[in-house]
């Protein structure tokens, strides 16, 4: 890693708030999205497919492209692959406030994923340069807050927009937070990069995201895909992952680098995300659209229904990393998905007759899933060399959202049409 001298604590924190106000816009947009999908179908129409894609296009550019953003933001620099991020995710988010079709919605959300990839890449490396031991461990806790009062506030705040406003107003305020970062950021955040870093692994970047775009498609689109169709994309996504994987273990300097697979504690860790993504963050999607698609809910009832369910996103992962200063973070997450595990069941008994008592079985989701949210940021980046974070985070980064956008498109074709 660079020879870098001590930082005054004022700086490191200015570098902490900045990255913070970065992640917020993140699940905002994220949250936001969703419950603004029912109203941009009213208004614009689109098949059910198209729809789904306003969340899938965001994700899977996000997800696809996450270690790819490590692995430049470790070569090129990691403040400048932040700052570039965030400038795109500005730009997009500011034009899709203009779209005037679907079809160009769902291009601008892809295009927004991409900055937000190299931008939460870009900045978590860079957060995890400046701070280490239990200091790191609180930056980190209070990145994973962050995340959660941006999809605790995503359905209110979508809500309000909608009502007061209309659904363009929603990207307009998210593009106006990320561009009050990329303001705020650039003073006191220092360059920093992996000096034994080789060239980007194009072969790697590139196989990858075919595999998770193959994959993704296959999902939104099986319920309208042939047999003919459905074996053709079968095929190509075998294909491309095996290619993926074999490119991996020949590269010198790859962007996954597979043997930290032999290691119980990395697996575990990555298996996090994957957990609260499916006891949690899918719920953010279709939980609001049975709420306004299916009971006709109003957005702003729906949104402060859903913060039953992100409420606990505010205050949890905070105390889940002063706790971890006593108990060890797995114990603590596994907890956690045993609590949320628990709220499912109780989410599934639920009628529509029932009405807001949806809310009980939502707490209690979010408040276990809120316990591992606050620590896993933090394991994912002591599980390899400080010099690797790039890679460390962009491994992880990429199981969470990928995560994400592969179970929202397997539940896709139950969404309300």
């Amino acid at each position: 890693m660079n020879d870098i001298p001590p930082r005054p604590p004022a700086h490191r924190n200015s570098v902490l708030a900045a990255v913070c106000l970065a992640a917020l816009t993140l699940p905002l947009s994220f949250s936001a999205g969703a419950v603004a999908t029912p109203s941009i179908g009213l208004d614009l129409g689109g098949s059910p497919e198209s729809l789904t894609w306003i969340t899938n296009a965001f994700m899977l550019a996000f997800g696809s492209l996450l270690m790819a953003a490590g692995a430049l933001a470790d070569r090129y620099g990691r403040r400048r692959v932040f700052l570039i991020g965030l400038a795109l995710f500005v730009g997009f988010s500011l034009a899709l406030g203009l779209a005037p079709s679907i079809w160009l919605i769902d291009i601008l959300r892809a295009g927004q994923g991409v900055g937000a990839a190299a931008a939460l890449a870009g900045g978590t490396a860079a957060l995890a340069q400046e701070f280490d031991g239990h200091a790191r461990t609180r930056a980190f806790g209070l990145l994973g807050t962050t995340f959660g009062v941006g999809l605790a506030s995503g359905p209110l705040l979508t809500g309000a927009l909608i009502e007061m406003v209309g659904w363009r107003a929603i990207f307009v305020v998210v593009g106006l937070f990320g561009l009050l970062a990329l303001i705020l950021g650039p003073p006191r955040m220092r360059e920093t990069k992996d000096p034994d870093t080789g060239k980007l692994d194009c072969a790697g970047a590139l196989s990858f995201t075919l595999t998770l775009t193959l994959f993704t498609v296959a999902m939104i689109e099986l319920p309208s895909l042939g047999a003919l169709g459905a074996t053709a994309l079968a095929a190509g996504f075998v294909l491309s992952l095996a290619t993926f994987i074999l490119i991996e273990m020949r590269a010198e300097r790859p962007m996954l680098d597979l043997s930290l697979f032999r290691y119980p504690r990395f697996v575990g860790v990555q298996l996090l995300p994957v957990a609260t993504c499916a006891c949690f963050v899918v719920l953010l999607v279709i939980v609001p659209l049975r709420l306004i698609g299916i009971e006709q809910q109003g957005a702003v009832k729906a949104g402060l229904l859903m913060l039953g369910l992100s409420a606990p996103m505010l205050v949890v992962p905070i105390v889940a990393t002063m706790l971890a200063r006593h108990v060890s973070p797995g114990i603590l997450s596994g907890i956690g998905l045993l609590i949320a595990a628990a709220g499912l069941v109780w989410l599934a008994t639920i009628r529509m007759e029932d009405g807001a008592m949806i809310v009980l079985p939502m707490l209690v989701i979010g408040i276990g899933a809120g316990l591992p949210w606050g620590l896993m940021d933090g394991l994912s980046v002591c599980v390899v060399p400080v010099e690797r974070a790039g890679m460390a985070t962009g491994i992880f980064s990429t199981v969470r959202v990928a995560g994400e956008g592969v179970a929202l498109a397997i539940v896709a074709p139950h969404w309300p049409a």
